[in-house]
């Protein structure tokens, strides 16, 4: 492979999908990873894949986008990556919610999203779970699926070294020099032609040092519960979403995965507020014991919406971070969005809404 060095910082889903689509393309890239492949934000999901994201019309098309690629993804030889179909449920306790969902209908179908208003009834129906409390409607959305994001990880990783990538692990990037061209690291510097940013919770000092000013928030760290073993009986339910409490739910195996935000500094009070939300949403649950599942430092944007944006060389500095969550659903879409840009090709969207403005920076 020869041309251009591109050095990618960040070794989570992100990074590792722009590693695979730019050696794809046929560009001479190295990938650095402070610790292991996947060990950010990457390993704090729920393994869910989705592509309704409420509000958020510019996150869904890139997940319906991501969505579409994942599909494809079982075709390469010796690559599998497993998608189970459970669907997405949303549900409204407020009539402001169902307005604010029919007003945000229109661009979400625009969009690409397959995502409509159904009867609490209907609700109940797909999550025979839910309790008798005071449910208006909800959203359903059956495209989101149960995946496995250490597979995906491995499976991008595969694909990047197939296609020629490097990929370098336990190489912390300490600082990135735009103008010079290098990313220094702890084992000395890494000149390149191109330089990108995808260091997920890591990505502020980096791209503040390159000279972009992305308003990123401080690492969040994430948290997800799982439940004792549920009863066998247990019915098979959709991805459901609390609207107005943020409570989340899948089964994993024969227990519930749980989260809710994030835990803030009072961590046992935040774990007391899910186990009253849940049992209040899921009364059949009472009494089963929360324990934690995993956590992880992730990174955001104000609007949660991704930051992705090329700043022309030589040597070109691109970003791609502040996903907030949305990472594993958008990471395919990342990937070819930031090979177009830096080849200069069209990518077939609107990238001026991911890029750093204004009005994004406000």
């Amino acid at each position: 492979m020869s041309g251009p060095r591109v050095v990618v910082v960040g070794g989570g889903v992100i990074g590792l999908s722009i590693a695979f689509h730019l050696a794809e393309a046929g560009v001479d890239t190295t990938l650095l990873e402070r610790d292991t492949l996947g060990s950010g934000a990457s390993r704090a999901t729920a393994d869910v894949v989705r592509s309704y994201f409420a509000g958020n019309p510019v996150s869904s098309a890139l997940a319906v986008r991501s969505l579409a690629a994942y599909h494809a993804f079982p075709t390469r030889p010796g690559i599998d990556l497993p998608l189970r179909q459970v669907g997405y449920l949303v549900l409204f306790t407020e009539a402001d919610q169902v307005t604010a969902f029919e007003a945000d209908l229109p661009a979400q179908h625009a969009a690409g999203v397959d995502v409509n208003l159904i009867s609490a009834q209907e609700a109940r129906e797909r999550n025979p779970l839910i309790g008798d409390f005071p449910l208006v409607a909800a959203a359903y959305s059956p495209q989101a699926y149960i995946s496995d994001t250490t597979a995906i990880v491995t499976a991008y990783a595969r694909a990047a070294e197939q296609a020629g990538a490097t990929l370098r692990t336990g190489c912390p990037v300490t600082a990135i020099d735009t103008r010079a061209g290098l990313v220094r690291t702890a084992a000395g510097e890494v000149g390149a032609d191109a330089i990108i940013c995808a260091a997920g919770a890591w990505s502020a000092s980096l791209v503040r040092g390159a000279g972009v000013d992305l308003p990123l928030t401080e690492p969040i760290e994430q948290e997800l519960l799982t439940t004792d073993p549920l009863p066998p009986d247990t019915p098979d339910i959709p991805v459901t979403l609390h609207a107005a409490t943020g409570l989340l739910v899948r089964l994993r195996g024969n227990r519930l995965l749980i989260g809710m935000g994030y835990p803030g500094p009072d961590r046992e009070a935040w774990r007391r507020q899910v186990a009253e939300r849940l049992v209040a949403t899921y009364p059949s649950l009472a009494g089963l014991a929360l324990h934690t599942a995993v956590t992880g430092l992730r990174d955001a944007s104000p609007d949660k919406t991704a930051f992705i944006g090329h700043h022309p060389g030589p040597p070109a500095f691109l970003y791609a971070t502040g996903f907030s969550g949305h990472g594993l659903c958008n990471a395919p879409a990342a990937g070819e969005l930031v090979r177009d840009l830096y080849l200069d090709q069209d990518p077939g969207f609107d990238v001026t809404a991911l890029a750093l403005s204004p009005r994004r920076a406000g």
